[in-house]
């Protein structure tokens, strides 16, 4: 005989649920009402006597069934293929099948515990950067969600595990002026106007390899932002304040105007000897920035501080932080602020001079 408590309404949100154990196993199940007097009244005379009934009668227990970890990844990675782009849902499916199927995969999806889930976390941790296992933390955490929504689970189990502490990124470490000349004139001619883009306007480097001529307007001095390339594919950028129009310098335009000699049937700005665009900006890393920096004798720092550079010297000249913030692709100054606002100039000055007039 089944051994059951008497079955208790509480709310979860605006909702109505009820609590009650079948042979030792907490069962919380959704009413799916809204939380009011009449409801409840209704839940009290009507559906907890209805469920009582299909508890004892057998019925209760038919058709319950539990998907497996793997499995409702499996249906997470269906319902969300056409919401995100192609690089991202490969980036998800590695975590999945690297990180959480191997320990969770054939476990059904309401078994798995906090305690489970913190010692998976842990050994993580021994291996992979504090960052990296918060993003698959975050994937994960996906999956959970997803569950809840459906009634599969009544609790999220990883919102009670602690998360691990994310170390602080790098220090923003720009290049001088004389420095940015230097590895100008350093590297080679046919991409020297990528990285020219890269210390005069803020561009992302992925945004550069993506550019095409059909983008830059020499008559109006702007470059249109449309597209980024990573790992041979193109795509849109990561939001949609990225798609903008960025400003060509004075100090830009004769690079682009040099690079025009490049110029091919590819509407590609910058090519490959195959004349083929990039595969990605690691490439040209790796074949171009990386040895102008060792023969400079200059400290190694990525491609991705022309960006900070760009932004950094800018603000510290005294530009507007709202045109800064415009030519990065910041959704708003206040972004632009928490990152670079130790380079504003912090000039002596007095103040309220105006109310002694």
């Amino acid at each position: 005989m089944v051994k059951m408590t008497q079955p208790k309404i509480f709310t979860r949100g605006v909702k109505l649920w009820v609590r009650f154990s079948l042979d030792g196993e907490i069962i919380r199940k959704s009413l799916n009402l809204d939380d009011s007097k009449a409801n409840r009244k209704m839940a009290t005379t009507q559906i907890i006597p209805q469920m009582l009934l299909k508890v004892h009668s057998g019925e209760f227990f038919k058709n319950k069934i539990v998907p497996t970890t793997k499995e409702i990844i499996n249906i997470s990675m269906d319902m969300n293929k056409n919401n995100r782009k192609y690089l991202t849902t490969k980036g998800y499916r590695v975590v999945f099948d690297k990180h959480i199927i191997p320990y969770f995969g054939d476990k059904k999806i309401n078994n798995i515990k906090a305690s489970e889930l913190s010692l998976w976390q842990n050994n993580l941790l021994d291996n992979l950067s504090s960052k990296y296992v918060m993003n698959i933390r975050l994937i994960f955490n996906g999956i959970f969600e997803d569950a809840l929504r459906d009634e599969i689970i009544d609790k999220n189990p990883l919102s009670i595990v602690k998360a691990p502490k994310v170390k602080l990124l790098k220090e923003i470490q720009p290049f001088n002026k004389d420095e940015i000349f230097q590895i100008l004139d350093t590297v080679p001619d046919k991409v020297r106007a990528f990285f020219a883009i890269g210390f005069f306007t803020g561009a992302r480097t992925g945004e550069i390899n993506a550019l095409k001529w059909s983008n830059i307007d020499f008559e109006n001095k702007i470059i249109r932002i449309r597209a980024t390339r990573n790992k041979g594919i193109e795509t849109t950028p990561k939001t949609l304040s990225s798609l903008r129009d960025v400003e060509v310098l004075d100090v830009l335009l004769p690079y682009l105007e040099e690079h025009l000699k490049y110029k091919t049937d590819n509407d590609y700005v910058f090519l490959t000897k195959f004349k083929k665009p990039y595969y990605s900006a690691t490439k040209i890393s790796y074949l171009y920035w990386e040895k102008a920096l060792e023969k400079l004798k200059m400290k190694y720092r990525t491609m991705y501080q022309m960006r900070h550079t760009f932004a950094s010297m800018m603000i510290n000249s005294g530009e507007d932080i709202l045109w800064v913030a415009s030519m990065l692709g910041h959704k708003n100054a206040n972004i632009t602020l928490q990152v670079y606002a130790k380079y504003m100039k912090n000039e002596k000055k007095v103040r309220g001079t105006f109310l002694l007039n």
